[in-house]
This record gives C-alpha cells, structure tokens and sequence, in this order.
C-alpha cells in the first residue's frame, strides 16, 4: 500500500496555464528548469499512481486570490472521492475565511490547504491565526507549505521559527507541515518543530535535503508523524520511495510513512 498525501491537480482547462506560470517562477527565481512529470490534470495523476505503485493520493488546492475563492474549492468537490482525496483550501485574507472553513467542513471535506507564500500571509499572522484556530476547532487537518518555495523569492511567510511561534495557542496535531517541516530550512525545522504534536511529509524533498539530517528528523519526531509525499507532478512518488529507502528505515517505520499513519487521519 502506498499513500501519496501531497498532490496537485488543475482542472483541464487552466493546467497548462497553471504549469507555465509556476515553471516560469521557478526559471525566474532559480534559474533553472522545473519539468513537471504529469500534466497536472486528474487523468494525469491517475496515470501515474498507475506507473509509481500508489494506491490513493490527497489533492491538495490552493486558493491564490482572496477575491475569487469559489472556484478552487467547487473543483476540488468534483474530484473528492476513489483513489483520489481532495482537501480544500482557504485564502486567510478572504472576506470571512473563518466562515469559509466551516462551509467546507459543513461540505464533507477532511481538510484544508494553506500556501503562506503564494497566499502573501505569514502563518503567525492574525487572519492565518484565525483560520488554524477555526480548523482546529472544526477537526479539520490542516497542509502547510512550509519553508522556502523554489518559485517564490523571500520572504519566507511559514518558516519553522514563525510556524513555532503559532503552534504556542494550537494543539498543533492536525496540522501537517510539508516538505520535512520547513523546505530548504531542515536544520531551523530540527530545532524547533521537532518534538512537538505536528505532522511532517516528504514532498520535494529527494534532492535537496542531506540524508542523514532527514533521518535524524525522523527518529527524533517519531515515524507515527511523518507522511509519504511527492509533490506530483513536482517529483514522482517513486523517486520519493527510493529516497526514503536510501535512509535505512526499518519495515515498521516504512510502513508508518508509506500508508498507515495517512490511513489512520484519513480514517480509511
């Protein structure tokens, strides 16, 4: 069983226009290119969970404009269900975000996505604060992208100290912190968000992080609060398992990380 928890899909008619737009941000700001492995559609994903051994994958939306938030989440309702789960998504500057969290509880979704760097909020924000408080209070999980991003120039709106500084009025377990806790920012997520009651996952993390300060991220925070991701199309899911194989991971440990720890919050 493999479970990918960190996805990303657009509906047909945007996909190319949303992929340009992003493998432009990354050419701008990293000089380099960033070819996704799918199209970015639902037809695409379903490809490759078929070629990479993954079983269910969670999409995971972003509303970028506070003006118009509507759309993203009445797409991410038509593609809620079989092998692929769709969270939905809140912009914190959105006239009534805390509103807006307990519609899509109140639509059936399990959870919200958060981009603080393409949002423009910093998480330790006051309309970040409120919606992690309105989703903690809803049972509502709750994906961060935290750190850097590589198509975002500084500065950084999640990075560990400002994630720390929010979980100190949060229970903080619904909260899962992409990425290994703080992207590009691995040693700052070592020393301040392990140990404490947040989830991590390993999206587009292969080839960036060392090794052994990833393993020893693991151990530390416990194996029962790190999630399998890839990030597709960002990075395929079975780069990421080789990856994760490389550390030298027991079978208990693998099997946490690869389906029961998301089986158990997506209640599977």
């Amino acid at each position: 069983m493999l479970i990918d928890f960190h996805t990303h899909i657009f509906p047909e008619s945007i996909a190319p226009r949303a992929i340009a737009a992003l493998t432009e941000g990354v050419r701008r700001v990293e000089g380099v290119e960033n070819r996704p492995h799918t199209d970015a559609t639902y037809s695409g994903l379903i490809r490759s969970m078929d070629e990479n051994g993954v079983d269910i994958s969670v999409a995971m939306p972003i509303v970028t404009n506070p003006q118009k938030p509507g759309g993203v989440n009445r797409y991410a309702q038509t593609v809620r269900g079989g092998r692929v789960i769709s969270f939905g998504s809140v912009h914190p500057m959105q006239e009534n975000a805390v509103e807006a969290v307990h519609e899509l509880k109140r639509r059936g979704f399990i959870g919200i996505k958060l981009h603080p760097e393409f949002q423009h909020c910093y998480i330790d924000s006051p309309e970040s604060m409120a919606v992690l408080r309105a989703a903690e209070a809803d049972g509502l999980l709750v994906m961060l992208h935290a750190g850097a991003d590589i198509g975002m120039p500084p500065p950084v709106h999640c990075a560990p100290a400002r994630l720390k500084n929010a979980l100190a009025s949060l229970d903080g377990s619904n909260i899962i912190a992409a990425h290994m806790g703080g992207w590009r920012m691995w040693e700052d997520a070592y020393d301040l968000l392990v140990g404490t009651r947040i989830y991590m996952d390993t999206a587009f993390i292969a080839d960036y992080i060392n090794p052994g300060l990833c393993l020893a991220i693991i151990k530390k925070h416990g194996s029962d609060k790190i999630l399998f991701g890839s990030d597709s199309p960002w990075e395929v899911p079975s780069h990421t398992l080789r990856f994760l194989n490389t550390l030298g991971l027991n079978a208990d440990d693998m099997e946490k990380i690869t389906y029961r720890n998301a089986e158990r919050l997506l209640d599977l």
